[in-house]
């Protein structure tokens, strides 16, 4: 039995044991191209999870991983069969009753470890800030892993590209036909200013991509995916274990 996911433990054992921190793995349900599964989201913010937990677990961390959400925010793929979707407003309800759970069991640190670009939390955590003791962060493996590229992948994308398809040839290679993978090409916008990135805007995915995929994944191996995770995972497992050592007080984390 794994050591650290709540959901595969029982009562005496969660009695036995201390936690501060708490993961919880964000993830959506949606097509992911045409050669991964629609759980890729989830299944890679879960196995990261699990791999910082028990990194930062050995290094002293009480931490335990809460279990994985499949749904998330995905009104602007709702157009493609089967894209599972919740409202933002659901979303932050969601997280607003696991937070005050946790505060209620005395855990008061929480990291959300996010698996979709959809789901943007910023105004809804400063809501959430004045609701809860509970330190509440956000991260974006993605994020978290964006100088470690380097060296790794020669085309990384952002959907169903090169990096979560050699992350899911790595912890899930059963579900990847890369038979049916095309380039994974993106439109340009009519509005060349947007390609700079610094207007937000909700892209429609049917007419922006071509089968939900943005990037090509075509060079993707599973020795490139588990090199970037092993890489990914040891980085957040150090803010982890940064966390649950961190004593708790009135301003924190300062």
């Amino acid at each position: 039995m794994n050591k650290f996911q709540l959901h595969e433990k029982a009562l005496k054992e969660i009695r036995k044991n201390k936690y501060n921190v708490a993961i919880l793995p964000l993830g959506s349900t949606e097509p992911h191209n045409m050669h991964l599964p629609y759980g890729t989201d989830f299944y890679i913010a879960d196995a990261l999870a699990r791999k910082v937990c028990e990194i930062a677990s050995k290094k002293g961390a009480k931490v335990i991983q809460l279990p994985p959400m499949p749904y998330a925010v995905n009104t602007n793929l709702l157009e493609f069969p089967m894209t599972i979707s919740m409202q933002p407003s659901t979303l932050d309800a969601v997280i607003t009753d696991i937070t005050k759970s946790l505060e209620k069991h005395g855990i008061y640190k929480l990291v959300i470890l996010n698996g979709h670009g959809g789901n943007q939390m910023r105004g809804f955590l400063r809501e959430l800030y004045t609701k809860t003791k509970v330190f509440v962060t956000v991260l974006n493996w993605w994020d978290a892993g964006i100088k470690l590229e380097a060296g790794i992948f020669e085309r990384p994308g952002e959907h169903a590209d090169e990096k979560e398809t050699s992350m899911l040839l790595d912890i899930f290679p059963e579900t990847v036909n890369m038979k049916n993978a095309d380039d994974g090409a993106v439109r340009r916008p009519k509005v060349k200013s947007f390609e700079e990135g610094w207007c937000f805007y909700v892209r429609p995915w049917k007419s922006y991509t071509k089968n939900t995929g943005y990037g090509d994944p075509r060079k993707s191996t599973r020795q490139k995916g588990q090199r970037y995770i092993s890489l990914v995972s040891e980085k957040i497992a150090k803010m982890v274990v940064e966390l649950s050592k961190a004593k708790m007080a009135k301003g924190f984390p300062y």
